[in-house]
């Protein structure tokens, strides 16, 4: 199994390298970004290891070039920011897992053999139906390049509808996974975000199949 660890922190990134050795891995190091960025382009690597704060390129932004050119190599992120925004902001921009520091090797050592269980499906970035687009790390909704501005439910109802695109989604199932199980919500107000959505992406987009739920159209 071959590995790159992007790391600037030269110390440890050594100690990543000769621990990682040590199990059997085939390890590279990269000091910044931009070389990072080059490696996992091109290297036929098994698994990253990704720190936060590099020089010349972040790893956000590491990640998200990588995911934009479709590739899907597992990418554990490193940082010492703990915060549960920038544990969101990494998992968002295309990272499989994110480890604050410091942490325990056995722990990474763990969540890294898990990645690699997993292997490197592949996962579309950019949700894409016709004109329409969504990007989930920039939570950013276009429709024929014109940028559509939604609330979050909004949002939310609109990804979903996007990774099912093409088939028919009922009312039941978007109350589980667009709203909060843990509260009651009346039937009616998938209906009326239905509506909200039709008004913004176009009411030809959005089916409703009777009896059945609605369906986006592809």
């Amino acid at each position: 199994m071959r590995l790159l660890v992007v790391e600037d922190e030269a110390r440890l990134a050594t100690a990543l390298q000769r621990g990682l050795q040590a199990e059997g891995f085939v390890v590279d190091v990269a000091g910044s970004g931009p070389e990072g960025l080059d490696l996992a382009r091109h290297g036929g690597y098994d698994a990253m290891i990704l720190d936060v704060m590099l020089p010349g390129l972040s790893g956000y932004r590491v990640v998200r070039q990588l995911r934009a050119e479709k590739h899907w190599l597992p990418v554990l992120m490193l940082s010492a920011k703990d915060g549960e925004y920038d544990q969101a902001d990494g998992l968002d921009c295309g990272a499989d897992d994110y480890l604050t520091k410091p942490f325990s090797y056995v722990v990474l050592l763990a969540r890294l053999r898990a990645l690699l269980r997993r292997g490197a499906p592949r996962r579309p970035v950019v949700l894409v139906a016709g004109d329409l687009s969504l990007d989930p790390a920039r939570r950013r909704v276009t429709r024929d390049g014109a940028e559509v501005d939604l609330t979050a439910r909004e949002y939310a109802l609109l990804e979903y509808l996007l990774r099912r695109a093409g088939e028919v989604v009922s009312k039941t199932e978007l109350l589980d996974h667009v709203w909060d199980a843990s509260l009651r919500t009346a039937p009616n107000a998938v209906e009326v975000y239905v509506g909200y959505l039709r008004r913004k992406i176009g009411r030809d987009r959005l089916e409703t199949i009777r009896g059945a739920g609605y369906r986006l159209v592809t």
